[in-house]
């Protein structure tokens, strides 16, 4: 049995949550919608996935919207079509922790599937644009494409292993080799998506750089410079060009005559650096 989720734009602006927070449906030149083959090819789930009438609404956000937020109730996936974002928690105390940087064909939301809370918020870090997976049509496609259901489960598995690597790093290495595998893994997952994986621009700030690192904005920042003055990166505005991204992946430390040769960081520093 094949099941459509194509509703009016009108009932589902009134009627999901999503919309409301994201400022509204698409706009007129936007995409609308996206088949399930569609969505499949954009997770990277094999192709042996069944076409059918089901069809996936999109939703588009500026920077600074939120997608969900901690608490909600959980009754959707996202899929990230375009743009940037950062998914957050928030301690008791209103401290914010970025757990991760989402971009196109990364899945959010599996965290609530749990107990049906969203315990994360993702938040746009530029414009960007999300396809809305309903859980329930997603689990009734299952059963009837068990190997659809299978691929999900790998694609949840690939977004967890992602997050342990890095989570990982932070533990084992030191400020350097932090920086440089955050640059290095950047790298990568701008490849998959068919960029250049050598000179891309960063959506993020210093600040949640190093929020995300465990390190502080001073840090990332004198880091970089190091980076810069050893002749590995090289960084104007937004963007960062890596001249040697197998360093990156394998760096522990710069030599100490490197270190000594970057300046302090200035108080008025732009805190952004780009992709």
């Amino acid at each position: 049995m094949l099941i459509t989720n194509k509703i009016s734009e009108t009932a589902f602006a009134q009627t999901n949550p999503a919309a409301h927070q994201g400022g509204g449906l698409p706009g007129r030149h936007a995409k609308l919608w996206s088949s399930l083959t569609e969505v499949a090819k954009l997770l990277g789930i094999p192709a042996f996935v069944k076409e059918g009438d089901t069809q996936f609404q999109h939703v588009q956000y500026k920077a600074g919207q939120r997608i969900y937020t901690i608490g909600q109730p959980f009754d959707t996936l996202y899929v990230v079509y375009s743009g940037f974002l950062k998914s957050v928690m928030i301690d008791d105390a209103g401290h914010e922790q970025v757990v991760a940087f989402p971009m196109k064909g990364d899945l959010l939301g599996v965290d609530a599937i749990h107990d049906g809370i969203h315990q994360t918020e993702a938040v746009a870090l530029s414009a960007c644009e999300v396809i809305l997976i309903p859980f329930k049509t997603l689990t009734m496609l299952g059963r009837t494409q068990p190997d659809l259901e299978i691929a999900l489960y790998g694609v949840m598995g690939r977004e967890l292993a992602r997050e342990q690597s890095l989570i990982s790093a932070l533990g084992s290495l030191g400020a350097e080799a932090r920086v440089a595998r955050f640059l290095a893994f950047m790298s990568s997952r701008f490849e998959e998506m068919g960029y250049s994986g050598k000179q891309f621009n960063l959506r993020m700030t210093r600040e949640e750089i190093g929020n995300y690192l465990g390190l502080t904005l001073e840090t990332i920042s004198r880091t970089l410079s190091a980076f810069a003055t050893a002749g590995l990166i090289s960084v104007e505005l937004r963007n960062v060009i890596l001249h040697d991204v197998a360093a990156l992946r394998s760096l522990r430390r710069l030599p100490a005559r490197t270190r000594r040769k970057v300046p302090a960081v200035a108080a008025n520093e732009e805190v952004r650096v780009a992709a």
